[in-house]
């Protein structure tokens, strides 16, 4: 059912979805400090020190810059939003905004199983929210540009599908045998690269 409300066009919400993942990023390497006065075998273990900070920057990296992509690949054909797209896309905002914490938890206390949990809880509830979104644009035609080019709603939601069930099952995942369960991320790699070339085929 047509909304009668709607809010105009999707222009300041992109670009405050912009803002948001730019400096959720920026966030990510507050962490990274090297103390001064250090002789050089003091320096190399800081530098050693600042590895795990590396691999948790770079995991969160990937994850921000994919969802920030798909957010602008959701938001291609739209030329108008209504009340629910702009609280749908403000809250997967506020997760975005928050995963600094989780990334700081799995960089410092990384062997701790409850910080692969947060960590992979804040991933999936943020692909759950895009997945969301992703779910209502496709279903009112009314806000979108018919004549432009869209993707596949199929692989859309397969794509985001496959990110939040993935870290969903983390969790039970970390509880079972640890920390060590990050390294079923891993297999989200293939599923994307198998994704995007469907996705690539289909234009």
């Amino acid at each position: 059912m047509r909304n009668p409300t709607p809010e105009g066009g999707p222009e300041r919400l992109v670009a405050l979805a912009d803002g948001v993942f730019a400096i959720a990023i920026t966030l990510l390497v507050l962490d990274f400090s090297v103390p001064q006065g250090l002789d050089p075998e003091e320096y190399r273990d800081a530098l050693h020190e600042l590895l795990p900070n590396l691999g948790a920057y770079a995991i969160s990296l990937a994850v921000l810059a994919g969802f920030w992509r798909e957010h602008r690949v959701l938001f291609r054909t739209v030329r108008e939003v209504d009340g629910q797209v702009i609280s749908l896309t403000v809250l997967g905002l506020g997760i975005a905004a928050l995963l600094p914490f989780p990334t700081t938890l799995i960089s410092e206390y990384g062997d701790q199983s409850v910080s692969v949990v947060v960590y992979s809880a804040a991933v999936a509830s943020l692909g759950g929210v895009h997945l969301a979104l992703a779910l209502l644009l496709a279903g009112r035609p009314w806000l979108r540009d018919e004549a432009a080019p869209g993707r596949d709603v199929t692989l859309s939601t397969a794509d985001l599908g496959s990110t939040v069930v993935v870290f969903l099952v983390t969790i039970p995942l970390a509880l079972l045998v640890g920390p060590a369960a990050m390294w079923w991320w891993l297999v989200l790699v293939p599923v994307k690269v198998w994704l995007g070339r469907r996705a690539a085929a289909a234009r």
